[in-house]
């Protein structure tokens, strides 16, 4: 959202049952925001359903037959709507869980996320999993409505207990702008104005809070750049690169560089739709020419000063959305920008307990789970991480069978992280390792990938893991430190101390130091190809 428009993307999002389509439908009733002829539909279908006559507003968003008899929402609902005070465009969400993929295509758009809360059943994992979501989506701003109140008596007494865990959830994410509202979508209370029956709630209304909510305040990205989308070329004299302005500003006469080639040229032409501008700024769709010929197609980027990065590994956050599993190996195409490029999942880091955020190591994932992986690509590609420049920094893994999309995610850091893998460590001493890192020839790329091991720290006392599907190495060994030797004894490190001739001596990289050049790398491992389903 920019300041000058007023316009304000949120999404409603919550376990199911907990009132979003309800909500969404009373914010437009009350605030006559329905025609003549959707009020009246909406009456005559209320007849039919399950309020005894009463209406039911949810009917304004579930626009799907069988919505309408489950009861629930299944695919996202967009409405556009305008009060006095402002724009706004709202995606109404699934909560149920077999429909988390649409419920995170809704957030993929949103500046703000509504999420509903069930005053008599409290936070639930759902609840837990949509926040989560939200937040690896980018959203900054929340407003958790508290809703169902009339079902609790207006309890005040219940409601700060509800808040409690919602600011405990939120402190846990690390959401800085968090608002707690509590509501009743059916009964109007707090929706659209403040309720006399809730007079000890001394906050906005949620429809006053969403027309007052300031997110211009959200950081802004560094530089301009421009992914391409079309290469214009209408005749022989001209040729265009179009797009859409994710950062900064353009002129004419600016200097900008070509990614991934890294060539630059001067802006010649500025044309904002079919009509020349002397520059253009975020958000806006334009074709810039250039003053020389440069190496650009679909995928490349043009940018000046963004500090955009180019590289063929990164790691990122997926959300996974497959019935089939995630299985590191198997090949995806990658979409970054505007770019499609193949790549491969070289390996899962680690998963996330949706409850309690803690990370569990995994070898695999299923669907709606959220788990961090190493992903290569075949060549390389412009990104950055989702903190610095979201549109870089986002991207989704198409199957490249079914076509289907396998996941969506955020890029966390890019190529290989410092620090990140196995340590020995006795007192002071400390020795990265990468005895356990695995190695894969993927003949389709013809290249060999190499995935770190979960990160991990062993101390004296504790068993090494010296034989899995990668490699296998002797129960004893010695290897080499710039403070001395790690001494692993029966599968066990027992610290670091002096070298013992009788056992084989390894080098960080677990090459065996003690034969001559060039070192047998297949002594202890056990190279794989990956194979496409």
């Amino acid at each position: 959202m920019s300041a000058e428009s007023g316009l304000l993307k949120f999404i409603t999002c919550g376990s199911v049952d907990d009132g979003k389509s309800t909500l969404v439908g009373h914010i437009l009733y009350d605030a006559k925001l329905l025609y003549a002829d959707q009020e009246q539909a909406l009456v005559l279908d209320s007849q039919i359903g399950s309020r005894g006559g009463e209406i039911d507003y949810s009917l304004l968003l579930d626009g799907l037959a069988a919505e309408r008899e489950q009861g629930i929402t299944i695919d996202v609902s967009y409405r556009y709507f305008t009060t006095d005070a402002r724009s706004f465009i709202v995606a109404d969400t699934p909560g149920h869980e077999e429909y988390t993929r649409n419920m995170a295509v809704g957030a993929s758009f949103a500046d703000l996320a509504v999420i509903l809360v069930d005053a008599s059943r409290g936070v639930l994992t759902q609840t837990r999993r949509h926040a989560r979501i939200c937040a690896l989506m980018g959203i900054e701003y929340f407003a958790f409505a508290v809703n169902k109140m009339d079902l609790v008596s207006y309890d005040e007494k219940i409601f700060r207990a509800v808040s409690d865990d919602i600011n405990a959830l939120g402190k846990e994410l690390e959401l800085e702008n968090v608002a707690v509202i509590p509501v009743s979508a059916t009964e109007g209370d707090n929706v659209t104005e403040l309720s006399e029956r809730m007079s000890w709630y001394k906050g906005p209304a949620l429809l006053d809070f969403l027309e007052t909510v300031d997110i211009a305040g959200a950081s802004p990205e560094m530089g301009f750049y421009m992914p391409v989308q079309r290469v214009c070329r209408p005749n022989r004299t001209f040729r265009g690169f179009q797009g859409q302005i994710e950062s900064g500003g353009v002129g004419v006469g600016d200097a900008l560089t070509a990614l991934p080639g890294g060539e630059t040229a001067l802006v010649k032409l500025i044309y904002a739709g079919d009509k020349k501008a002397e520059s253009a700024c975020a958000g806006q769709p334009v074709t810039i020419q250039l003053d020389r010929e440069v190496d650009v197609s679909r995928g490349c980027v043009l940018a000046k000063d963004a500090g955009l990065k180019v590289a063929k590994s990164f790691f990122a956050a997926l959300l996974w959305m497959d019935d089939r599993k995630l299985i590191p190996g198997k090949d995806y195409w990658a979409k970054i920008g505007t770019r499609l490029i193949p790549a491969i999942v070289a390996g899962i880091r680690h998963k996330m307990d949706v409850n309690s955020g803690e990370l569990l190591p995994a070898d695999s994932a299923g669907k709606n789970e959220i788990v961090e992986c190493e992903i290569a690509l075949s060549e390389p590609a412009v990104l950055d991480e989702f903190g610095l420049h979201k549109n870089a920094g986002e991207l989704i893994l198409i199957d490249r069978v079914s076509h289907a999309t396998s996941a969506c995610g955020v890029i966390n850091s890019v190529g290989k992280r410092e620090g990140a893998g196995v340590y020995l460590r006795d007192g002071e001493h400390s020795l990265r390792v990468l005895l356990f890192d695995s190695f894969y020839y993927h003949r389709d790329i013809h290249a060999v990938l190499r995935h770190s091991a979960n990160p991990a720290v062993y101390e004296p006392g504790d068993a090494l893991p010296l034989e899995e599907a990668e490699y296998v190495y002797p129960k004893d060994f010695d290897v080499a430190a710039d403070f001395g030797f790690a001494n692993i004894r029966g599968g066990i490190f027992t610290g670091f101390g002096d070298r013992e001739l009788r056992y084989v001596l390894l080098d960080a990289n677990g090459l065996d130091s003690e034969v001559n050049r060039p070192r047998d790398f297949t002594k202890y491992r056990r190279i794989g190809i990956w194979e496409v389903e």
